[in-house]
C-alpha cells in the first residue's frame, strides 16, 4: 500500500503537469486539492505510532474517523429505545421531555419484556388517592437531635458534579433550576465555587478527602476556613466524601497545566502544582475518630445537618462505623449511599465495572444496619445513583431511602446528549467542559427552567406512583411494595429478596447470621479487619 501511495502521487503529479501544458490555468487549480493529501499522505508513512496509517496512508484515516463517530451512529441508528447504555432511549427521552414540559405520554403500550428476568414493577392499590390532592413536592427534615439547623430537603436533589467537572454555565443552570424548584445541589468534592452560591439555590457541600476549599497549603483540613464558609446562608448541609460509587478506593490528581488561577483560587491549592486527591482522609483514621469530626463540622457550621456519603465496600467497616455511633452517641443527620453503577466524567474501567456494591444491594444493607442498630429513626439516608424516573425514585424509596440524589439525568435536563465525551474536554453540549467556545452554547436562563421542570415533573410521578399504590406519605413505602422477576417462573419481592432485619438485633448476639462474621470482624476502634 505504502509504495501503491507513492507510484499513484507520482502518476498524479505527472499528469498534472502534462495537462498544465494545455490546460495551464485547471491543472494549477487541481494542485489546492492534491498537493495537501500528498502531504497528508507522507505525514502517515512517516509517522510511527500508527500502524494503519504508515500502512495505508490517507485511507488508514477513515478507520480512526469511524471509531469516533461510531458512539453517535449506534445511538442513533442501531440501538433500540430499551437496550441502550448508561441511559436507554426511553429513559433519555422521558428526561428531556419533562424538562422542557411537553407531552411524556407513550402510546400503544410498553415496550418493555414484562416476563424478563430483572422486570419490577410497583403493585397498585384497589383504592387509590387521588392524586389531585396529593402534595406533589414532599419534604423530609433531615437533622439529629444534636443538629440545631434541620433542613426540609425534597425527595430528589442534584447529586455531587464539582465546577471544573462541569462548566460554569452548568453550575450555574444546576443552582438556578435548584432554586427554581425548591430542592438542594450537591457541590462535588471540587470546592464550593462562585457559580454555585451565585443563583441562591440551597447548596449541600461536599468536603472530600483533598479538602478543597477548606485547607492548609500541606493538603490537611483547616477549621477556620471551613467554619468561615459552613455559616454561609446557602449551605444547608455539610456531606464527607469517603468513596464515590464511579472509583471507589481511588484518588485523583489534577494536573498542574489544568490547575487555573481561578480553580487555585476556589480550591485554596497553589498554582504550578499537582492538585492530589489521596484515596483517604488525613483528618481522621478510626470510626471513633470519624465521629468526632463529624461532632466537629457540626459545631463549626452552627449545628447544620452534617452526613457522609459513601460506596459500600467491606461491610464490617460501615458495622464499625455504627459501633462507634453507638459508643460515642454521635450520629451524622444523613448518610448517602452511592451506587457501584454511578457515573463521573472519568474513571478507570476496571473500577466503574468491577468495583463498589450497586445501589440497590447497597442501600437494603445501610438500612439494616442501621435499624439492626436502633439508630435509623436518628439518620436519614440518600440514595445516589441513575434515578431517571419516578419508578426509581419509588424502589430506593421502598428498600429504605428518605430521599435520592442524581446526577447524570440533571445533566440530560441540561441538554447533554450522552455523548460520551465527558473526558475529553469536547463535550459537544458545553456540560461538561471548560472550553468557552462550547460553554457560549449552554444558555443559563433557559437550561435552568429546564431543570427545575425536570425535578418538578419526576417527583410529581412518583408521587402519583405512590398514591396508585394508596400510599400518601413516602415513609410508609416499604419493600413488599416492589416485585422482581427473578427467573422465568419466580417473583420475589425486594422483601423476600432483602428480608428486613429486627429493630435493635445488631445490639447484642446472637446477630443474624448474615452478620455473624463481619460483626465478629469490626471494631469501632479500626477500620481495620479483626480478622487477618
Amino acid at each position: 500500500m505504502r509504495s501503491g501511495f507513492i507510484k499513484l502521487c507520482v502518476l498524479t503529479l505527472t499528469l498534472v503537469i502534462i495537462c498544465s501544458v494545455f490546460f495551464w490555468t485547471k491543472a494549477l487549480w487541481s494542485l489546492i486539492v492534491i498537493l495537501p493529501l500528498i502531504g497528508v499522505g507522507i505525514m502517515d508513512m512517516t509517522q510511527k505510532r500508527q500502524t494503519i496509517r504508515r500502512n495505508f496512508p490517507v485511507i488508514g484515516r477513515m478507520r480512526y474517523w469511524m471509531e469516533m463517530l461510531r458512539p453517535k451512529i449506534y445511538q442513533y441508528f442501531i440501538e433500540s429505545d430499551t437496550d441502550g447504555t448508561p441511559f436507554n432511549r426511553l429513559n433519555r427521552n422521558v428526561i428531556y421531555q419533562r424538562a422542557k414540559k411537553v407531552i411524556d405520554t407513550t402510546p400503544f403500550g410498553t415496550q418493555l419484556n414484562v416476563y424478563d428476568i430483572g422486570y419490577e414493577w410497583l403493585n397498585h392499590s384497589i383504592v387509590p388517592l387521588d392524586s389531585r390532592k396529593l402534595d406533589h413536592n414532599p419534604k423530609v427534615v433531615v437533622g439529629g437531635p444534636d443538629c440545631k439547623q434541620p433542613y426540609k430537603a425534597s425527595i430528589l436533589n442534584i447529586s455531587a458534579m464539582s465546577f471544573g467537572s462541569l462548566s460554569e454555565n452548568a453550575i450555574l443552570a444546576l443552582n438556578g433550576g435548584a432554586k427554581i424548584g425548591g430542592f438542594a445541589h450537591n457541590t462535588g468534592e471540587g470546592g464550593l465555587s462562585p457559580y454555585h452560591l451565585g443563583p441562591g439555590g440551597d447548596i449541600i457541600w461536599q468536603i472530600g478527602t483533598g479538602y478543597f476549599g477548606c485547607r492548609n497549603r500541606n493538603g490537611t483540613f483547616k477549621e477556620e476556613l471551613f467554619a468561615e464558609r459552613a455559616v454561609l446562608p446557602n449551605v444547608k448541609m455539610i456531606e464527607i466524601k469517603l468513596s464515590q460509587g464511579a472509583k471507589p478506593g481511588h484518588g485523583g490528581i489534577l494536573p498542574a497545566k489544568k490547575v487555573t488561577p481561578e480553580i487555585a483560587k476556589i480550591r485554596h491549592v497553589e498554582m504550578g502544582q499537582d492538585v492530589i486527591s489521596p484515596p483517604y482522609h488525613s483528618a481522621f483514621s478510626t470510626p471513633v475518630e470519624f465521629l468526632h469530626f463529624i461532632k466537629k463540622l457540626r459545631d463549626l457550621s452552627g449545628g447544620k445537618p452534617i452526613g457522609f456519603k459513601l460506596c459500600v465496600g467491606r461491610k464490617s467497616q460501615f458495622l464499625a462505623i455504627c459501633k462507634a455511633m453507638v459508643k460515642t452517641g454521635i450520629m451524622p443527620d444523613f448518610i448517602t449511599v452511592d451506587g457501584g453503577e454511578g457515573g463521573t466524567g472519568a474513571a478507570p474501567l476496571e473500577f466503574s465495572n468491577s468495583v463498589g456494591m450497586p445501589l440497590r444491594d447497597a442501600l437494603a444493607f445501610v438500612y439494616d444496619a442501621l435499624n439492626g442498630f436502633a439508630l435509623k429513626r436518628h439518620i436519614k439516608i440518600i440514595a445516589s445513583g441513575k434515578v431517571a424516573t419516578g419508578f426509581d425514585i419509588v424502589k430506593n424509596l421502598a428498600l429504605g431511602a428518605d430521599m435520592c440524589n442524581c446526577a447524570r439525568s440533571m445533566m440530560l435536563a441540561l441538554g447533554c446528549i450522552q455523548a460520551l465525551e465527558c473526558n475529553t474536554n469536547r463535550c459537544p453540549t458545553g456540560v461538561a467542559t471548560q472550553d468557552k467556545d462550547l460553554q457560549k452554547g449552554l444558555v443559563v436562563s433557559d437550561k435552568q427552567t429546564r431543570v427545575a421542570n425536570f425535578h418538578n415533573e419526576t417527583v410529581k410521578s412518583a408521587v402519583e406512583l405512590m398514591g396508585a399504590a394508596g400510599i400518601i406519605d413516602p415513609g410508609k413505602l416499604h419493600r413488599d411494595f416492589i416485585y422482581r422477576r427473578v427467573s422465568a417462573g419466580e417473583i420475589q419481592t425486594y422483601g423476600e429478596t432483602y428480608p428486613y432485619v429486627l429493630r435493635g438485633a445488631l445490639l447484642e448476639s446472637p446477630y443474624p447470621e448474615i452478620y455473624q462474621f463481619d460483626m465478629s470482624n469490626c471494631s469501632e476502634e479500626t477500620f481495620q479487619p479483626l480478622i487477618k
